[in-house]
């Protein structure tokens, strides 16, 4: 009796029923109104319609029309509200400009040193152009006066991270989309815990969806009691939304300003194979060290800065400041930051420019393989120019349908040339692409709609770094444990698992 009544004051029960609640209410309304009214038949169907045509007509991605237009015209009484309600991939103009404050913040806190740029022009004007693009539209510069390290598999990026946790003297950030109560978390916190007694500014960031069934409600309250600053960004309502759509599904964790890691890992004990849920779960995520730290600095205090409705002063949290120190100079590095809100694609654009200015070839570890045809055409003819591409997805998949889409396309790749393995011991979680032994992007952005187009995301690429030739190993070694696919298996592809794929393949963008 006590689980039935603790499951009824459960926050997930709860806003599940909300949800389901609303969604029933609007769908017997519809349906006993069009029962008397044929004009309430037409007033919707009229409403389908121009939701359709905006669709068409708006400058959202063409896979993500399709994937609304069907369900529109299928059922035209509620395919149009249920758009208005969840499908819109903007968000209100109000919201807009609250969030903007995020973006223009890192403007005005960043900006590129012009001999950096003029020193890049001269070494390679490919790699200056893709630098420049970056500067451009995600407005964080390049650096030189810092080093980087690759960290694989998880369980190696969290020891190297507990231990320069424990080295905070000024503060500590970290931003996730994910934090679970567990080993990985437990010996953080405590960590976290004496580090604010000592006076260390101790902050975290996570998002609400991501920890919806991981963490209990109110728990950033919990840590605000600890003497930990804590946040939540975009706390679910039981509210039908389209505020739903845009999460916060960067990782990061900043260590005075000069050390920062970022990359596929999130807290919670899969990621360090502590509990096996898809298998061995293969993760990665880079460390920087030096000047490149700032960027991922500024980017937690302008998301800080929103979220808190704060105006911190940057400047106090400069590590020249406090702390002057020569590092390393290990090519270039460049972090950057990818905004849902100003409709510029940056993650695509930064994997596309790779793709595109290959030479000899580009490795991609990626969980999930659902993309648009600018990227599938990209792959496609860069196959066939000669460049040799290898991506490695999951043989085990944490989602199912997820999993189908991606395997539908091997078939298109495959015959292009592209050769696709599955990692065999289980899931694959790392966001990686390698090139041409010059360049690197490891980050949080995975190949699917939503990290391309409706979250807040993070990376960092590189250009002749010592990391970049760790990824290619990295990889290389990893496909040693893997299983290539071959077009043949494409083929013989039972008609029903194809029809099942194709089904799923058109609502992928909507996953």
């Amino acid at each position: 009796m006590h689980k039935i009544i603790s499951l009824f004051y459960n926050r997930v029960f709860l806003v599940s029923v909300a949800f389901l609640f609303q969604i029933l209410t609007l769908g017997i309304i519809i349906w006993r109104f069009s029962s008397y009214f044929v004009i309430f038949d037409v007033i919707f169907t009229f409403l389908s319609v121009l939701v359709a045509l905006h669709i068409v007509n708006g400058r959202s991605n063409p896979v993500y029309k399709i994937a609304w237009i069907i369900p529109i015209l299928t059922f035209p009484v509620f395919g149009g509200l249920f758009y208005i309600l969840l499908g819109g991939i903007g968000l209100s103009k109000k919201s807009k400009i609250k969030m903007y404050s995020i973006t223009n913040g890192i403007k005005a806190e960043l900006s590129q040193d012009r001999g950096k740029t003029i020193s890049l022009n001269n070494d390679n004007i490919v790699a200056a152009n893709q630098s420049k693009y970056i500067e451009g539209y995600s407005y964080c510069p390049a650096y030189t006066n810092t080093s980087s390290e690759y960290l694989s598999p998880g369980e190696k990026l969290f020891e190297h991270m507990l231990e320069e946790i424990k080295k905070a003297e000024k503060y500590i950030f970290l931003e996730f989309f994910i934090v679970q109560e567990g080993k990985m978390w437990n010996e953080i916190l405590d960590v976290l815990k004496e580090k604010v007694s000592r006076g260390v500014d101790v902050r975290l960031i996570y998002d609400d969806v991501g920890c919806f069934f991981k963490l209990p409600y109110g728990y950033n309250e919990t840590l605000e009691s600890m003497g930990i600053k804590c946040v939540v960004f975009n706390p679910i309502m039981p509210v039908l939304s389209i505020r739903l759509n845009n999460r916060d599904h960067r990782k990061m964790v900043i260590v005075d300003g000069c050390t920062a890691y970022t990359g596929g890992v999130n807290i919670a004990d899969e990621y360090i194979n502590e509990c096996e849920r898809f298998g061995h779960w293969k993760d990665s995520g880079i460390a920087l060290k030096g000047d490149g730290a700032w960027s991922l600095t500024v980017m937690f205090l302008t998301m800080w800065n929103y979220l808190r409705k704060t105006d911190v002063n940057f400047d106090k949290f400069k590590p020249s400041v406090y702390k002057k120190q020569e590092f390393i100079a290990d090519g270039y590095v460049q972090p950057f930051n990818d905004s849902p809100v100003d409709e510029e694609p940056v993650s695509e654009a930064v994997y596309m420019n790779l793709i595109n200015q290959a030479e000899r070839y580009v490795y991609v570890e990626t969980p999930y393989l659902i993309v648009d045809n600018n990227m599938m055409s990209a792959l496609r003819m860069a196959a066939k120019r000669g460049v040799d591409i290898k991506i490695i997805t999951p043989h085990i998949p944490d989602k199912w349908y997820v999993h189908e889409v991606t395997r539908y396309n091997y078939e298109e790749l495959c015959e292009a040339g592209v050769s696709i393995y599955e990692y065999s011991p289980g899931f694959i979680h790392a966001k990686t692409f390698v090139v041409d032994d010059k360049y690197a992007v490891v980050g949080t952005i995975n190949l699917d709609y939503r990290s391309l187009y409706l979250h807040f995301e993070c990376g960092v690429w590189m250009y002749k770094t010592k990391s970049v030739l760790k990824i290619k190993e990295d990889i290389l070694e990893t496909i040693d444990k893997c299983k290539l696919i071959t077009l043949e298996e494409c083929k013989s592809v039972k008609w029903y698992i194809k029809l099942g794929r194709t089904i799923l393949k058109v609502f992928s963008p909507l996953m």
